[in-house]
């Protein structure tokens, strides 16, 4: 494919990486720091723009990855879509449930693939979870409870992930979009949630360093998910429960530590269950597995894992969990 890439940052630079390895052209990226889109383009043989215009519309540009801040996603993806291309959009896909149902309808009028950045699902550990949990290893899935988070860095209340009108949210869209994606993947749609926010400890109010969430299905199963920038030591934790066993998910390599799932079996006769553990060392293939998937979509005229309505339901349900939290942490119900 030819693709454009918008946004030079660190994820956009890791799209271009990813994209270029297996085979597909960098034709043109574009970023607002003139100097960043130059090192890109010089680096990859691609045309630059500071404008994002000037690199979603060109006819050879077959795909487009959208890695900006959140605030620029929903009109870049939207006109990109517009212009006949397929889109990898980052995560959230947008800064509100609105702005996400903006992209979704017109990934749906342009029959375009649009694939929302969910490369968790792609991590070897949660992917094999998902495998074990849909043949039945665990028996019935039950209920997912799960924790993200990190310690941030020394200025980090002054990053762009703490400004409300770049951002839209704090920690619970962050890092928390995942988890929801994740909960969503293994357990299918919530219709009710109930949530908590605070600000303990960065001065970044109104959003969150911290985000608490309950969430159910119709037929009353859970997910409990805890995100936190006040997570000293980095967490990633994802464990899956089952009538017959359990399915958990650790670490993301790097600072969360070696990746690893470990399957547990209840046994017959009570006794301690049995477990088996798998890890997988550097380095995290989700980003080049998730390219792949995209482009097989692409081909194959399927929808992604990671879906434009992913990503429409991932953004009401954190809508519904702010709502909650806004009202001293009621119910808020949900379409089913």
């Amino acid at each position: 494919m030819e693709v454009a890439i918008v946004g030079c940052g660190t994820i956009g630079t890791r799209r271009a990486e990813v994209a270029a390895a297996k085979g597909d052209r960098i034709l043109a990226v574009a970023d607002l720091d003139e100097a960043r889109a130059r090192q890109m383009a010089e680096r990859f043989h691609a045309d630059w723009s500071t404008n994002w215009r000037d690199v979603v519309a060109p006819a050879p540009v077959d795909a487009v990855v959208v890695a900006t801040v959140t605030s620029a996603l929903a009109p870049i993806v939207i006109e990109a879509l517009r212009q006949g291309k397929h889109v990898l959009c980052e995560k959230p896909m947008g800064r509100t449930a609105d702005e996400a149902g903006a992209i979704a309808r017109a990934a749906r009028q342009s029959g375009r693939c649009l694939k929302v950045g969910f490369n968790h699902r792609h991590h070897p550990a949660v992917s094999r979870a998902h495998d074990l949990a849909v043949s039945g290893r665990i028996g019935r899935v039950l209920a997912i409870r799960a924790a993200y988070g990190h310690g941030g860095r020394p200025g980090y209340e002054r990053e762009w992930r703490c400004d409300p009108a770049v951002a839209g949210g704090g920690e619970l869209l962050d890092q928390g979009v995942h988890l929801i994606d994740l909960a969503r993947w293994f357990l299918g749609d919530f219709t009710q949630v109930s949530g908590a926010v605070a600000t303990w400890f960065w001065p970044i109010q109104p959003l969150e360093d911290n985000a608490f969430a309950l969430l159910s299905t119709a037929d009353g199963r859970v997910a409990t998910i805890h995100v936190s920038w006040t997570q000293w030591r980095n967490i990633f934790r994802f464990e899956i429960l089952g009538s017959e066993g359990y399915l958990v998910a650790d670490g993301l390599g790097g600072n969360y530590g070696v990746e690893r799932l470990t399957h547990g079996r209840r046994q017959p006769d009570w006794s301690g269950p049995l477990e088996e553990q798998w890890e997988f060392p550097a380095p995290d293939p989700s980003w080049s597995d998730e390219w792949l998937e995209f482009s097989t979509a692409i081909r194959e005229r399927r929808k992604p894992l990671g879906s434009a309505e992913d990503g429409y339901a991932a953004a009401l349900l954190v809508d519904a969990i702010y709502r909650s939290a806004r009202s001293g942490g009621s119910t808020v119900k949900l379409a089913s």
